[in-house]
């Protein structure tokens, strides 16, 4: 690596830092709620990875196994993410799929680990769902690797629930 490349990481470090929780959540989304009322709506560990951009532990989710039809909603305000057809095993622990539903989600650029990834959020509320790599299955080459903490699971023919206001 060359002088540049380090000064660009540091920058990208440095940059992330000061945003206070993160990148996405400098921005503005539809919904909109302060941090203290989402710490009501949510369990501690959703908040945890929702709103301070945390990671749970790989395996820990049970919708790892899930593989009936249905959709994968945004723990937080209900968003629908993903259709359980882009789901796949990624041998990660984390639940992966190769294509969001269509303006899903959005994404920065994220630097907690030095180098650059790509993290993806629910459009809707912002929340951090996980990191989005090169490396999954065709047709799009695409692994969107995901906390299970911030999802739900609705199974096909049921009522997706309300859109939290």
């Amino acid at each position: 690596m060359n002088r540049r490349h380090w000064i660009f990481r540091i920058y990208g470090l440095l940059v992330a830092t000061a945003l206070p929780g993160g990148a996405a959540a400098a921005s503005s989304f539809p919904l909109s709620k302060s941090k203290q009322e989402w710490k009501r709506l949510l369990a501690a560990d959703a908040y945890r990875v929702l709103f301070e951009e945390g990671t749970e532990p790989a395996g820990s989710s049970a919708l790892n196994a899930e593989k009936r039809p249905g959709t994968f909603v945004c723990a937080a305000c209900n968003q629908p993410l993903f259709d359980a057809a882009h789901k796949y095993e990624s041998g990660t622990g984390w639940p992966s799929f190769w294509q969001p539903l269509s303006g899903a989600l959005g994404t920065t650029t994220d630097y907690k680990l030095i180098y650059p990834r790509t993290e993806y959020h629910c459009s809707r509320c912002g929340g951090h769902q996980g990191h989005v790599f090169n490396d999954g299955p065709q047709p799009t080459g695409k692994r969107y690797c995901n906390n299970g903490v911030a999802l739900a699971f609705v199974v096909k023919g049921a009522p997706l629930p309300a859109l939290r206001t």
